[in-house]
């Protein structure tokens, strides 16, 4: 008598991903019966059940759980062509892709990087394959989306409480989202504050529509727009102090001559006024030295403290935490690229008015995906 056949742990990806082909149905009828037949032994039926249920014999049944346990998703989409059995099983795909997102000098190796050479050289010498060429580990991981690319620049905290800090503000964002209760001490409001600037006075590389070059213009036609030169800005800078909402993804901003910290207490004092002083919130920001409580200026954490507010500080260069970095890159994209403004006064009114129209449309759609890509 045959034993027990049980399907294999599934995770809550694969179980997601085996829902999609289920409910989808567009694809080939045989994945999609042997879809079911993983999902419902996950879903606690045992093989004469998922038998009677999928019109077929328990043997099938017990063969598609011991192809997918053994091969995952792959056993899923038939094999129509005929040819050379596959060369690696499943584990050893899994483990040449492992090898060859690590650094080799984690294997005691004196090379910065994997050729494929070396690679191959290396997999045969650890027993992960008994011999494979240049061109089949390429293929191969072309196949696991594995390609040769350019190592990313990335600045790495140095905060000796950076577990604290960011521990704190992702609990903050997870309140604000409405995936944890809100313990003793935590806000009912959260805030994402951060400064934009400094904003000078100068022209701003941008498109936009213009007559084509080398088409003889109309009468009364003005030239296209040129980007001016500005060899001297003589009418200084001046800084935005904004604000996110999480809860009603709503902006604020104040525009400011300094950046300092009465500057910056004047601005969360304004977020403060927005809600009842019995509603306790929290700003989120940098560790910029205005937000800071220092030895010699305590003014922060005093007037924290006594307007039932919190002030929490992302670890030193991470400010990617802050949810109002990418809100800023829409802002220059609708506001500053291609303008050329004449006064503060000019400059300020249309980033005044865009935060006002970024309010009212917050479903936008180009505006999610600028922000989404940030």
């Amino acid at each position: 008598m045959a034993g027990r056949v049980r399907v294999r742990e599934i995770s809550d990806d694969e179980g997601n991903h085996l829902k999609r082909i289920v409910r989808c149905g567009s694809g080939s009828v045989v994945t999609w019966r042997r879809a079911q037949m993983v999902l419902w032994p996950a879903q606690g039926m045992n093989v004469p059940q998922i038998a009677g249920l999928a019109f077929t014999s328990e043997d099938r049944v017990r063969d598609v759980l011991h192809n997918f346990n053994a091969d995952g998703f792959e056993s899923l989409y038939p094999r129509y062509a005929g040819g050379h059995p596959p060369v690696f099983t499943l584990a050893q795909r899994r483990e040449i892709k492992k090898i060859a997102k690590s650094a080799p000098a984690d294997h005691g190796l004196p090379f910065s990087r994997w050729s494929l050479a070396r690679l191959a050289d290396f997999l045969v010498a650890e027993g992960v394959a008994e011999g494979i060429s240049h061109e089949g580990l390429r293929e191969l991981l072309a196949a696991e989306k594995v390609s040769f690319q350019a190592v990313k620049t990335w600045k790495a905290s140095a905060d000796p409480d950076y577990a604290a800090k960011k521990a704190r503000v992702d609990h903050l964002y997870a309140v604000a989202d409405g995936e944890a209760a809100a313990g003793p001490g935590d806000p009912d409001v959260v805030f994402c504050l951060d400064e934009f600037g400094p904003l000078n006075l100068q022209p701003r590389p941008g498109r936009a529509w213009a007559r084509r070059g080398g088409i003889t213009r109309e009468p009364g036609e003005p030239p296209r727009r040129r980007r001016r030169a500005t060899y001297h800005r003589t009418g200084g800078v001046r800084h935005l102090f904004a604000a996110l909402e999480l809860g009603t993804d709503t902006m604020y901003g104040h525009i400011k001559r300094r950046k300092r910290r009465g500057e910056f207490l004047q601005f969360c004092r304004y977020l403060r006024s927005l809600h009842p002083a019995a509603v306790r919130i929290a700003i989120v920001c940098d560790n910029c030295s205005p937000h800071l409580t220092t030895r010699k200026d305590k003014r922060a954490g005093q007037r924290a403290a006594a307007s039932n507010a919190e002030i929490a500080c992302t670890p030193a260069n991470s400010s990617w935490m802050n949810r109002l970095e990418c809100q800023f890159t829409a802002l220059r994209e609708f506001t500053l690229n291609g303008t050329d403004h004449a006064t503060h006064r000019e400059q300020g009114s249309m980033i005044r008015r865009y935060i006002a129209w970024r309010n009212r449309h917050t479903a936008d759609p180009r505006l999610r995906r600028i922000v989404k890509r940030a």
